[in-house]
């Protein structure tokens, strides 16, 4: 598509960012970001969340970079989509495969939160040479404020929805958007960016495995936390879905604001997305009749 647009891949840059922003806000009005109490009410799972989130799933996507070439930007790509976990359609497929949906809504905004605050730090140890000339914190002021603002947006939104009951309605007709929104996001990065995949293209099938590798041992590791810490079988459902679904759309704004040259980052980062479709779809016959029975 790109070849044939030719002119018009400025014209689908320039559209890609209002469009990004749009998506960031539906998708953040589906967090319950004003009630973070509700997140630790059951602690046990809240528990497996946070270390397998946050300390575990971390430690398993830096062995997986290992498998790797030693490229910086292909590994940042990897690196940005897997280190964050997912808090939309996460609750979606959890309410399809049989999992615990009012506990995945309950840990999505802790979940939100850390990631934002916690991608950095990873960044930084896992890439500690390259970190800095990959990534120049000046070209992400966009990029930050592209995340911020409809984050910002949400809160207000919900703290309005919340005076009045049928103002909820306001968030139920933002329930479906993601998906066609995501779905025009990766259109117009592959019309502005079909040079740029063309290039790449035999860079990218080296991710593949390493995505679904991450989706078999994600749904592992939940096994393996649910037995140890004695989660229910919904429980552990619930966990995987956690796990093996990652927030793409977060760190889309932070691939599209690396300098020229870098575009193999949003790339994998797409590539990501589609890979985990496809893996929900085996997730949710796997994991209700096979691994969580």
């Amino acid at each position: 598509m790109g070849r044939v647009a030719g002119g018009l891949n400025s014209l689908f840059e320039w559209l890609l960012w209002p469009v990004l922003a749009f998506l960031l806000y539906a998708t953040f009005l589906q967090v319950p970001l004003l009630h973070l109490k509700e997140a630790f009410s059951d602690k046990r799972f809240a528990l497996a969340n946070l270390l397998g989130n946050f300390v575990l799933v971390p430690l398993m996507v830096w062995g997986l970079i290992q498998f790797l070439p030693d490229d910086s930007l292909l590994r940042l790509g990897v690196l940005l989509v897997l280190l964050v976990p997912c808090t939309d359609w996460f609750i979606t497929f959890t309410q399809l495969g049989r999992g615990c949906s009012a506990r995945a809504i309950a840990i999505s905004p802790v979940n939100l939160g850390l990631q934002l605050l916690l991608l950095p730090f990873y960044l930084w140890l896992m890439l500690p040479d390259s970190f800095s000339i990959a990534v120049d914190w000046q070209d992400l002021q966009g990029a930050i404020l592209i995340i911020i603002v409809p984050l910002i947006l949400a809160v207000l939104s919900e703290k309005w929805i919340e005076r009045k009951p049928k103002r909820a309605v306001f968030r139920e007709m933002f329930a479906w958007w993601p998906v066609p929104l995501l779905a025009l996001v990766v259109f117009l990065i592959a019309a502005s960016q079909s040079q740029a995949v063309w290039l790449a293209a035999h860079s990218l099938l080296v991710v593949i495995p390493v995505f679904i590798a991450f989706l078999v041992l994600a749904a592992l590791l939940a096994k393996s936390m649910s037995q140890v810490l004695k989660l229910t079988q919904e429980q552990g459902r619930t966990l995987a879905f956690s796990f093996g679904t990652r927030n793409s759309f977060v760190v889309l704004p932070i691939a599209l604001s690396l300098p020229q040259g870098a575009e193999i980052v949003v790339l994998v980062i797409v590539l990501q997305s589609l890979v985990e479709l496809l893996g929900m779809v085996v997730y949710l016959w796997w994991l209700p009749n096979k691994l969580f029975r």
